[in-house]
């Protein structure tokens, strides 16, 4: 039987990391066909070494490495080159979010030979049958790109899928599954898990727009309540982390779900939007209750509704300030998103947003705030038709702070730098001036000093305590440049940064 290697390269701490539930899928996948054995970089620290040697010692037919954008693609080049470096012709497949919204980037590469778009279980076992037994079966796989007589070519799109909510991933596989099961603010052993396929949005900053193109799909009820069961008890799970790209849909497909949760009654996490949850009945609330969801994570983005339009969120400023006061009212904690900094005014967007999370933190205090830069997808020929023409637009006449227009990396070794892992991440912006970085830095260490994140386990109560009431004044009258006192105080207590480490 052939023999088939999946590597997650490391994108997280070992202490975060959770199931790897992308290579996991196409473990199951292609289970009955080919051998198949992962190494999952957030586990093994030294993975790149591990897979030089285990190539040395065994026999491989294939690689693949699924590749997140961001943190993932430093780690992705280094074993990808690795790899080419001790057997230079194992075909080396690259799929996940980032060749999917990078084809050109990723296929220029010489250490990838095939580039899997969107969905990938289907298009990996049809290229893994193409590629042992009929080569000219690559042509017509479609979600495929690849290169024929060295040119680049895309294959087309392949349709949404749901075929994937079938069967639970391949958890028992991987070796020790209990070291997954992290300690967090929702419990001792928190599973990351997913239920859900995709997204109906489509807004213009995030990958899942280009990943799965507006389609969704819920599971069953029955095979939510097997999976919840097996996590809870066959594993051992005490709550869960649901990492759906927006678990809450419409309300007639949630009900079923939610009644399941409320028997399993494992505290849990989710993704959200603001119009989805303040359009649930009190019925729905009260099981989201039973259900004891803790923290949902809205993306409330901006204060603006024309930028919200502009962004396609879909969302109002409004529904932000109805779904805090609501999960106030049913004990869940909104976990809200900010994107500050846009290319148009971005000093004048960040200003009205401070204002609007002060706002936020009057009605609920307890909420999460969560910020970020707003970075736009780059645009690529092969995804141009998931953008409307304005968003293009506006990515062509993108400029940097020094009025210069801003030229995207042409290769994923390129993406692999410092500067575009930032951007990628949300984390900075070309366009951000000196001044415009330190007014952010400012506001959010104030802002985490005097809300600290109780999604924080690990920093001692006083501590926090003290931070919160060093802090007070800085946030009471808004005075949050250079806070010399609260930077030097971070030293001696190390605040966890939910938006690097998740939960």
């Amino acid at each position: 039987m052939r023999r088939v290697l999946l590597i997650n390269p490391t994108i997280t701490s070992r202490r975060s990391a959770r199931f790897p539930l992308a290579v996991l899928s196409l473990g199951a996948a292609i289970d009955a066909r080919y051998e198949w054995r992962i190494i999952d970089g957030n586990i093994d620290r030294d993975f790149v070494a591990s897979t030089v040697k285990l190539l040395n010692e065994e026999s491989f037919d294939a690689v693949g490495v699924t590749v997140m954008g961001g943190p993932q693609v430093p780690s992705a080049v280094a074993v990808s080159k690795a790899i080419r470096s001790v057997r230079p012709s194992l075909p080396i497949i690259w799929g996940g979010y980032f060749p999917t919204i990078c084809p050109v980037p990723t296929m220029v590469s010489p250490f990838v030979d095939f580039a899997v778009r969107g969905q990938g279980e289907d298009t990996f076992t049809e290229l893994l049958a193409a590629l042992f037994d009929a080569p000219e079966r690559i042509a017509s796989i479609a979600g495929l790109s690849w290169r024929r007589d060295g040119a680049i070519v895309h294959n087309s799109d392949r349709p949404f899928t749901a075929a994937r909510l079938a069967s639970r991933p391949a958890i028992e596989r991987l070796d020790n599954p209990g070291q997954y099961l992290g300690h967090t603010y929702l419990g001792r052993r928190t599973a990351g898990f997913q239920a859900a396929l995709g997204c109906r949005f489509r807004c213009t900053f995030c990958g899942v727009a280009t990943m799965f193109r507006g389609k969704t799909a819920l599971p069953a009820a029955e095979r939510l309540d097997a999976d919840l069961h097996y996590l809870k008890h066959e594993l051992g799970a005490d709550s869960v982390n649901f990492y759906d790209h927006n678990f809450f849909d419409r309300e007639v497909d949630m009900v079923p779900l939610l009644e399941v949760m409320a028997r399993h009654e494992l505290p849990w996490w989710c993704f959200a939007r603001s119009d989805a949850l303040i359009d649930l009945s009190a019925a729905s609330w009260e099981l989201v209750r039973k259900s004891r969801l803790r923290m949902a994570y809205i993306g409330a983005e901006s204060a603006n509704d024309k930028l919200l339009h502009d962004i396609r969120k879909g969302t109002r400023a409004n529904q932000t300030i109805e779904v805090v006061e609501k999960c106030r009212a049913y004990g869940v904690v909104p976990e809200l998103s900010f994107m500050l900094a846009p290319p148009e005014d971005p000093e004048g967007e960040t200003e009205q947003t401070f204002k609007f999370i002060r706002q936020i933190k009057r009605i609920h205090p307890a909420t999460e705030i969560m910020l970020y830069i707003y970075t736009p997808l780059p645009p690529s020929p092969h995804n141009a038709g998931t953008a409307h023409a304005k968003v293009l637009r506006n990515a062509a006449q993108l400029r940097d702070a020094g009025g210069n227009a801003i030229e995207f990396p042409t290769t994923a070794e390129g993406w692999s730098q410092p500067e575009w892992v930032a951007y990628w991440s949300h984390t900075d912006a070309p366009w951000l001036t000196e001044r415009l970085r330190r007014r952010i830095k400012d506001f959010t260490t104030v802002l985490g000093c005097r809300f600290p994140t109780i999604t924080d386990i690990r920093s001692p109560r006083l501590a926090k305590r003290a931070l919160r009431a060093i802090s007070s004044w800085r946030y009471r009258f808004e005075r949050y440049d250079r806070p010399w006192e609260l930077n030097i105080s971070r030293q001696f207590v190390k605040l966890r940064d939910p938006r690097a480490t998740g939960l």
